[in-house]
């Protein structure tokens, strides 16, 4: 299913000029993991103390999009850098799911919506990427499959928040396209697993 982690490429060759600067400072895969993931935890405090900020939901997408960075970062400088390592590894997956949890449940506190829907996508996309990772397991790989990924999900969140700070009447639809959202992952995971089997049987063959 199409994903927008398809144009990851793309932005991995973007970012070289940064990778470069921050491998010449000594900056570590691991520091760059660590940094994105206590920042996000930062920015979702911001959110959560105060939901009524149009600052703070305006410069969302800016965020989400400076984090996509630096998720590309610590894994382009493990690879290229000689930096792989079981601790880096764990950062990563861990970090992800903290900082999505962190950004995404104080859409909660938005007017209109339900906190229990936004915290069933939270949960769904926690989820997803347990799936993900669940595919090494069995052999077939980390899974990234769409078409609700983990950039899907902060494109989505990235528009709601913008609509939210420029004052749209968002409220009516929100729970709409949480429970989009909510479709979405299910049919995520779905994926995710169909396609780890499916590898996973392939490599034996």
């Amino acid at each position: 299913m199409p994903s927008i982690y398809a144009l990851k490429p793309r932005f991995q060759q973007l970012l070289r000029p940064l990778l470069a600067a921050l491998h010449g400072a000594g900056i570590t895969a691991n520091a760059v993991t660590v940094a994105a993931g206590l920042a996000s935890l930062a920015y979702g405090g911001w959110l959560a103390l105060a939901p009524a900020n149009r600052w703070a939901w305006g410069l969302l997408p800016s965020f989400l999009l400076t984090r996509m960075a630096l998720n590309a970062i610590d894994g382009m400088l493990a690879r290229e850098y000689n930096q792989q390592s079981r601790l880096g590894a764990v950062l990563n997956e861990v970090g992800d799911v903290v900082a999505d949890t962190a950004l995404y449940l104080p859409f909660a506190l938005l007017p209109g919506a339900h906190a229990s829907l936004v915290v069933l996508v939270v949960l769904l996309a926690l989820l997803s990427e347990f799936v993900g990772v669940v595919g090494q397991v069995v052999g077939g790989g980390r899974r990234y499959d769409g078409p609700c990924g983990k950039s899907d999900r902060a494109a989505a969140f990235a528009a709601l928040a913008l609509a939210v700070a420029l004052g749209l009447p968002v409220s009516p639809y929100l729970n709409y396209a949480f429970g989009g959202l909510v479709l979405l992952l299910v049919a995520t995971c779905w994926n995710r697993v169909r396609q780890a089997l499916r590898a996973a049987a392939n490599s034996t063959t």
